[in-house]
């Protein structure tokens, strides 16, 4: 009796090459077509607590093959929407080269790959690594038009200089700020002890950011807080540690009190709505810190759902 397999590869999720979402991988940059770039930095040189970062994107893409749902897309029965059909072209570009120890070189290659996503026309998503990656992915936007960053971390990550540092994950929001193209910040999320002092939030404000914490989104309303975000072109940074470490242990600085899945997932679906999303990065997933690979699958199923909701409305 049949089994009704008709002898096709079936292309189950732990079967073949773990690309993100198990989309084509494109070597050559200079060949890339596609309206989604997945790049991974797998650096954590600028980690002041624990390392393992490095191993993010890695793990993500593995968790990603999960919803390797093919060319059909996911239907959501809520929404009465299939997100990333056929005509969303995913591919991944592999890693940007990490040189090790070697903070500049690694960011210039990782910046080198996020404006090979841009000159395609694609969008980059970039998976880390530390906090610190999307200081090279920042930089990469140097020719393109003025946007705002929304981002979603439990740390303000705004210190000018500490020890010398100026390029580590304590930094990046300060380096964006800094940028004349960067409009302006929406930091959602900073919570209870942080590594920067009254003075960080302090200069924060004054260089045009909107600082709410967990509770205080929690008394707005997601939808709410999301529309206190500039409307026009926004680029999205998410470091992992917003969430609570009860869903999300697998990162180098848990901060308890943090997001709930759905809270992050309706502040992406809104702006998903009402903003132009230039970029993503996604950043601090720590998989050694989580056996149970609940982490990396947070991770890869918050990016392919908001990958969805940005085709969806912009079809």
């Amino acid at each position: 009796m049949s089994n009704g397999y008709d002898g096709g590869r079936l292309n189950l999720p732990f079967v073949g090459i773990a690309t993100f979402g198990k989309k084509p991988y494109v070597e050559d940059w200079s060949q890339l077509d596609a309206d989604v770039a997945i790049i991974g930095a797998p650096f954590d040189f600028g980690a002041q607590y624990r390392s393992g970062a490095r191993f993010g994107p890695r793990a993500v893409r593995e968790a990603s093959t999960l919803f390797s749902f093919g060319h059909a897309g996911a239907y959501d029965h809520e929404d009465d929407a299939t997100y990333l059909g056929a005509d969303v072209q995913i591919v991944d570009m592999g890693d940007a080269d990490i040189i090790h120890t070697d903070t500049v070189q690694s960011h210039a290659n990782i910046e080198k790959a996020v404006r090979a996503a841009l000159d395609a026309g694609a969008l980059p998503v970039t998976i880390g690594g530390d906090h610190s990656v999307n200081i090279p992915c920042i930089n990469a936007f140097d020719g393109e038009n003025d946007f705002h960053i929304l981002q979603i971390d439990a740390h303000l990550d705004f210190v000018d200089e500490r020890h010398g540092v100026r390029f580590g994950h304590g930094n990046p929001m300060r380096r964006a700020a800094e940028k004349p193209y960067v409009t302006g910040l929406s930091q959602f999320g900073i919570r209870n002890v942080s590594s920067t002092a009254r003075e960080g939030y302090e200069d924060a404000r004054n260089m045009g950011s909107d600082i709410l914490s967990v509770r205080q989104i929690r008394e707005l309303g997601s939808k709410e807080a999301a529309r206190r975000i500039p409307r026009g072109r926004l680029y999205v940074t998410i470091d992992i540690d917003a969430f609570c470490p009860s869903i999300a242990p697998g990162t180098g600085t848990p901060s308890h009190g943090g997001f709930l899945y759905y809270e992050v997932l309706e502040i992406l679906q809104q702006i998903s709505k009402t903003h132009d999303i230039i970029g993503i990065d996604l950043v601090e997933v720590a998989p050694a810190y989580d056996p149970a690979e609940g982490t990396a699958i947070l991770a890869a199923q918050l990016l392919l759902n908001f990958l969805g909701f940005i085709f969806h409305e912009r079809d």
